[in-house]
């Protein structure tokens, strides 16, 4: 009987991962295709997924434009190509005209053969540019002062507090500008630890002093997939009111257990929404590697949530420069930390299990889908970057490899022999191959 919602869930993990795929592959796909043609290298084929042809048309480029059985992946083939990975077909090339030699990859100008190239992972990064723009854009940030749009649910709501008070002090503290996080972690640190508090507030441009819960209430407002919680059936929503029989009203009580358990079982009461009763969990932290602000990792015990305060705040509209910024600032810092965490795996600073193969993606799709379209659009936005960033990577079959043989064509002034080649890709897909068993190895054997 358990087998019809495994079934689903599986379903749903790999339309997820599939239709996440799809979009970030017909995008670097796209790139190569687009800067191709406007670079005069003609493309015979776009196919997205490999396989049996399942519809094609041709353009009036003469591309064909095809869809294939197999989904996991696409290919641009352009004319001189031996095979999908722009392998050389020596025979067909030397029995081309100059005309025709030049629309191939291999008989194009340097320029050209770069920027066609390059366009895969620029184009994935220009992906998550704009996806992370447009989510900053529709969901603004925070006003300021900083101001209540409306109550979270809570199991003890103190109602003082109402939708269009602006903060000024928490318990006498001045509340800080909504930008100054360090200002914010001062205010926490700061607050004395009762789950009642007064706040005083701008309402009807009166000032009043009213009660209100403590703002950071131990209240799961994200759900990390694949974490702790998460596999134990956790929710977004849910507030966790006692700990190993230790009632806790303030996010920082649950933290500290946490990160004190030493990856003991900790008894979880949780409450809610629409449920009679406390629901009881039990659940053991992971160690997990958190890249640091100041660069590196450090590893804590976690069990996979986020918090947030107790009331939503009120948001203003960003503007698109402002939003576009933010976008290219997220596509850094998930580069950035992508590079810092492979570097500090193969120095053996964190483990190596921090390295996710197609399983673990997989999950992670279906994981960020089940939490709504906005967290799997993230997902696929976050994934174009490590896309992007695993091809520039400088290894031969990949596009990184592609650009160090034009550099060393560039510097020496001939490209690399056929012989090199062969043995260079060889070794190439040798290296990606390995990896991508021991990442799949990880996904299967890692806790």
């Amino acid at each position: 009987m358990d087998f019809i919602p495994q079934f689903g869930s599986l379903f749903q993990i790999l339309l997820a991962f599939v239709v996440a795929l799809s979009i970030i592959v017909a995008i670097h796909e796209y790139g190569h295709y687009i800067i191709g043609r406007l670079s005069g290298i003609r493309a015979e084929v776009f196919s997205l997924g490999f396989g049996p042809v399942l519809f094609s048309r041709v353009d009036k480029h003469g591309t064909r434009w095809q869809l294939a059985a197999l989904p996991f992946g696409g290919y641009v083939k352009f004319l001189g190509d031996s095979d999908a990975a722009s392998g050389r077909d020596g025979d067909a090339v030397r029995g081309m005209s100059e005309e025709d030699r030049r629309m191939t990859m291999h008989g194009a100008p340097l320029w050209a053969r770069t920027a066609t190239v390059a366009a895969g992972p620029v184009f994935n990064f220009i992906l998550s540019i704009l996806v992370f723009g447009a989510l900053f854009f529709l969901q603004g940030e925070v006003a300021r002062p900083l101001t209540v749009e409306k109550m979270r649910p809570l199991p003890a709501e103190v109602a003082a507090l109402e939708p269009g008070d602006r903060l000024l002090e928490i318990a006498g503290i001045p509340v800080p500008d909504s930008e100054d996080s360090d200002g914010f972690d001062a205010l926490n640190d700061a607050l004395p630890l009762e789950p009642v508090l007064d706040y005083t507030v701008l309402r009807d441009d009166r000032e009043q002093v009213v009660q209100g819960p403590y703002p950071y209430p131990p209240l799961v407002t994200q759900l990390a997939p694949n974490s702790a919680a998460y596999d134990i059936g956790m929710e977004v929503g849910d507030v966790i009111r006692v700990v190993d029989g230790d009632e806790i009203f303030a996010f920082d009580q649950l933290k500290e257990r946490v990160e004190g358990s030493d990856g003991r079982v900790l008894a979880l009461k949780v409450w809610r929404e629409g449920q009679p009763e406390l629901l009881d969990f039990a659940l053991a932290p992971r160690r997990v590697d958190e890249p640091k602000p100041e660069g590196g990792f450090r590893t804590e015990w976690r069990i996979g949530i986020a918090g947030g305060m107790a009331f939503e705040p009120a948001t203003e509209r960003m503007g698109p420069l402002a939003a576009v910024g933010n976008g290219v600032t997220q596509t850094w810092r998930i580069a950035e930390s992508s590079i810092s965490g492979l570097w500090h795996m193969i120095t053996g600073a964190i483990s190596t299990c921090n390295m996710t193969g197609p399983i673990g993606i997989a999950q992670t799709s279906g994981a960020m889908a089940s939490q709504g379209a906005v967290s799997f659009i993230w997902f696929v936005a976050a994934l174009s970057t490590a896309v992007g960033l695993l091809n520039l990577f400088p290894i031969p079959v990949l596009d990184g490899g592609h650009l160090v043989f034009f550099g060393y064509e560039a510097v020496v002034g001939r490209p690399p022999s056929d012989n090199a080649l062969r043995i260079l890709m060889g070794a190439g897909l040798t290296l990606i191959l390995s990896v991508m068993i021991f990442a799949l190895t990880n996904d299967v054997f890692c806790p």
